[in-house]
């Protein structure tokens, strides 16, 4: 068997557990809507109808510039992918820390506005015997 064959065969054998899982565990029915994908109808957590869509692949890998392909590495691949993740986390996390920084010191210059203010309308005469009548 070539190697393509061999890997439609592992994708078809793999679909038609995922397809008797999904039918016997949801009691659903399960469509194909092309050789290496099904959908299932279901619903929302707000009870809106939809489909959710399984595809299965096979991957060949990265071509190796000499007409064949270097083998694709799951575990290479889920590193990678936990690695963006904590990326992503680690930049959201600055994002939000330097937002509430900047809140922090939107809401200092707005006292400091508001005590301006206050000296303008009363005047530095009068806030000084304002504090010495309490």
């Amino acid at each position: 068997m070539t190697n393509t064959a061999l890997n439609n065969a592992l994708r078809n054998s793999t679909l038609r557990d995922i397809i008797s899982f999904i039918a016997s565990k949801y009691d659903v029915d399960v469509l194909s809507v092309s050789s290496s994908a099904v959908v299932f109808p279901t619903v929302d957590e707000e009870g809106n109808e939809k489909y959710v869509k399984i595809s299965v692949s096979v991957p060949r890998g990265t071509r190796d510039g000499k007409g064949g392909y270097e083998d694709y590495d799951g575990y290479a691949a889920a590193e990678d992918y936990k690695l963006d993740c904590e990326e992503k986390a680690a930049k959201k996390a600055a994002s939000e820390a330097k937002k509430a920084a900047k809140i922090k010191a939107d809401q200092a210059k707005r006292e400091a506005k508001k005590v301006v203010k206050e000296l303008n309308e009363k005047g530095l005469d009068g806030m000084i015997h304002e504090e010495s009548a309490e």
